[in-house]
């Protein structure tokens, strides 16, 4: 009997060693360094076709728990790096140790992009060429906007559009604002209403990276992406740090404050809270025209994003942003309660409320299809002298994606859109042709689209996309957008070749996207039915790789483009010095160039510097007219020298701008003394950091080195805001200069120190 006892102890210790062997789960540990410097808080560790991963510590070093037994792929990334994939045996229970040790590439061919194609796919891979910026990159001149931040990206400009109250938009290869769609996570969140606002107040603590893609891409993602597209991908909450902040402030009183924390809601709920402050609130006259240089801002910025643990690891994430700002900008003497929407005394007063709402959820089948979705709300109470311009936006997106390969050498995407704007303001946009018995008629815009999109694998070497758009704007009528892009590597992968052609169309509405439609005293005249923008689009890209006997990297981006507009809206500001005429062009506007970026990564020493040509025109009747507000030739270059055994790091950053056509008010005898050209201009900066052992950093430098401001260029007694004696139009004697917020070309703030400090606990 005690024999038997024996047999069945045993038998039941062996059924239960095999219960555990089959569900056991084991934890991976291990580190990640390049050059024997450990990766803190920069690099993620996930495992292919899991939905498993998580980012290193302060030393470098990541853990993944709860593994399945079972062999994998496991892969090790982080911005400027280039990836590292290893092969795994994962036992049924117990740790495992896996180190990688990743070099550094500061071109980052390998990184995941998701724009361009609307599918995660390796940089390389990628049939469309995008740009890829890291926080690490925007580090080295902090700011309080994204707005601001892309200062120093070959062939961005953030143009400033009012001298009053600083708003601006996006130019990317010399196309206005209106033209880049700027979205968050991949859904079209910033745009309309919003192009100016938008892209304030996104906590830069949040960001994981930024996409680039310029060029039309109406084929995925409809209007408004004729010029570009800014894909800002928020971190993911498996791999955001617990707590992050980083505040500095400048000698000018402005103060920006970051703050990110990640908190987990049961065993099924993983959520990530970011917060941003801006304000600045002194009043500053250093060109001495009665006018602040500088607007006055107050905004709060708060984010949200969950991510849930669902059965088989299917995606599903939510995150929302509310921002509210305050700003005014003009006389030194105006004061809300008395002069807001009189004229007595000039100002320009915004008050913005805004929310959004996005995620996506990955249907629960067998197929790989996700429902992305997203809405926002954006109301706008605003003066402009006396001129009131209020106004509500609400945009409702809607997408439906199928991704499903096609055997071993295609993969199909295809997607059914919606999208609904509801848009009402003050303005006569929104209002009946009867002046008499004008009646306020909200616009409703619903635009259902269908795309079709096909990666095809020709070769290892080359791949083709070919993609087709159909949309059907409620107002406008059918709309076909179509494209095609191919891409060649060499073996050694040193050498891609990209060629993109394509469409793009854009809805506009005046005003809210042209600021002088609304500030200065120019009369608004729209002299025709405005009709959709179209256009036509074609570039070449070359990239290559050079790896030096000094261990040095360089690459090469060259990029070749151009841009033919039919239909597009055309803005006179020359007839009548009094008004703004606006028509669809009677002939048709070109945007091409060449751009080079060049990136250079050698130990201590990395450097990114780029150009960029244009030539930007305009074509009617056989008079070619150069774009105003549009340079010929830019640069930008970020340089930055590490001194490792001091724990210190010097950052120098800038740009250079050609002189541009400006919108100035001569006509017939009268002669505008401000000058038709802007000068030769440049933004300089340097930053010195010290990184501390527990992760701190703190950062101090000095923005705009040259102290460099476009009043300084003007003749004595002479205002870039013409009469500011007269805003209002009171008592100017005809064929006078008038006062004109719209004649600007640069920032208007001169040379200023600044310091913060950053601290980030996993």
């Amino acid at each position: 009997m005690a024999r038997n006892l024996g047999r069945f102890i045993s038998l039941s210790a062996a059924s239960l060693l095999l219960v555990l062997n089959s569900n056991g789960q084991a934890t991976l540990t291990g580190k990640v360094s390049s050059s024997g410097k450990a990766l803190g808080f920069s690099a993620t560790v996930f495992i292919e076709g899991v939905a498993m991963g998580g980012t290193t510590n302060d030393q470098g070093v990541y853990e993944i728990q709860d593994i399945p037994a079972g062999r994998y792929s496991v892969v090790a990334s982080a911005l400027g790096f280039s990836r590292s994939q290893q092969s795994l045996l994962v036992p049924s229970f117990g740790s495992v140790e896996l180190n990688f040790n990743l070099r550094e590439d500061f071109a980052a061919l390998d990184e995941v992009v998701v724009s361009g194609t609307m599918k995660a796919v390796n940089k390389l891979d990628s049939p469309v060429p995008v740009e890829v910026y890291s926080p690490r990159f925007f580090k080295a001149n902090p700011t309080p906007s994204v707005y601001e931040a892309l200062q120093t990206v070959n062939g961005v400009r953030p143009q400033i559009n009012c001298s009053v109250c600083n708003t601006g938009d996006i130019h990317i290869n010399g196309l206005e604002g209106s033209y880049t769609l700027v979205m968050i996570d991949g859904m079209p969140i910033v745009s309309g209403l919003s192009t100016v606002y938008g892209l304030n107040g996104i906590p830069t603590s949040l960001i994981e990276r930024i996409e680039i893609v310029k060029g039309p891409a109406s084929t995925l993602y409809g209007s408004e992406a004729v010029g570009g597209i800014i894909n800002i991908i928020t971190k993911q909450t498996t791999n955001a740090p617990r707590v992050s902040a980083d505040a500095f402030g400048t000698s000018w009183g402005e103060v920006n404050a970051d703050i990110a924390a990640k908190f987990k809601t049961g065993k099924r709920a993983v959520s990530l809270v970011g917060v941003n402050r801006f304000r600045f609130g002194q009043r500053i006259d250093k060109d001495g025209d009665g006018f602040t240089d500088m607007t006055l801002q107050d905004r709060i910025s708060i984010f949200n994003k969950w991510n849930f643990k669902r059965k088989k690891n299917r995606l599903f994430t939510l995150a929302g942003r509310i921002v509210k700002e305050e700003r005014f900008g003009g006389d030194m003497d105006w004061e809300a309660d008395l002069h807001r929407g009189g004229n007595e005394v000039y100002g320009e007063s915004i008050d913005t409320d805004r929310w959004e709402l996005f995620g996506v959820y990955e249907l629960p089948m067998d197929e790989h299809v996700q429902f992305q979705f997203s809405a926002n709300g954006h109301t706008q109470n605003s003066v402009y002298g006396d001129t009131k311009y209020n106004a509500e936006q609400r945009v409702s997106f809607g997408q439906l994606l199928w991704d499903r390969g096609l055997g071993e050498r295609q993969v199909l995407l295809t997607g059914l859109t919606l999208r609904y704007t509801y848009y009402d303001d003050n303005t006569p946009a929104t209002a009946t042709a009867d002046t008499l018995n004008s009646i306020n008629r909200p616009i409703h815009t619903y635009l259902p689209g269908i795309f079709v999109q096909n990666k095809i694998s020709l070769t290892t070497q080359s791949k083709l996309l070919i993609g087709i758009r159909y949309d059907r704007n409620s107002l406008h009528g059918n709309i076909l957008t179509p494209r095609l892009n191919f891409k060649w590597n060499s073996l050694d992968k040193r050498n891609t070749f990209r060629f993109s052609f394509g469409t793009g169309y854009r809805v506009v509405n005046v005003f809210t996207e042209d600021h002088a439609a609304l500030t200065g005293t120019r009369d608004v005249i729209m002299t025709e039915d405005l009709q959709p923008e179209t256009s036509i689009n074609g570039n070449i890209n070359y990239v290559r790789r050079f790896f030096t006997r000094k261990e040095a990297i360089i690459g090469l981006d060259a990029t070749a483009f151009y841009t033919h507009f039919y239909n597009k809206i055309f803005p006179d500001y020359n007839t009548d010095p009094s008004q703004i005429l606006y028509n669809n062009l009677d002939g048709f506007a070109v945007s091409q160039g060449v751009s080079l970026n060049v990136d250079v990564n050698r130990r201590s020493l990395k450097l990114l510097a780029g150009i960029t040509a244009l030539n930007v025109y305009t074509e009617r009747q056989g008079v070619r007219e150069r774009q105003a507000l549009t340079e010929q030739f830019s640069g930008t270059w970020s340089i930055k020298y590490t001194i490792d055994k001091a724990g210190l790091s010097i950052d120098y950053t800038g740009n250079v701008y050609s002189p541009m056509e400006l919108p100035t008010q001569t006509a017939g005898d009268f002669i505008d003394p401000r000058p038709s050209q802007s000068p030769w201009y440049s933004i300089q900066n340097v930053q010195f950091t010290k990184t501390f052992d527990n992760g701190a950093e703190c950062y101090l430098g000095v923005k705009n080195l040259l102290n460099w401001t476009p009043w300084n260029h003007l003749q004595s007694g002479v205002s870039y805001l013409g009469n500011t004696l007269d805003p209002f139009q009171q008592n100017t004697p005809p064929n006078e200069l008038v006062f004109d917020p719209a004649y600007v070309y640069g920032p208007n703030q001169g040379v200023r120190g600044f310091c913060g400090l950053r601290w980030t606990l996993n």
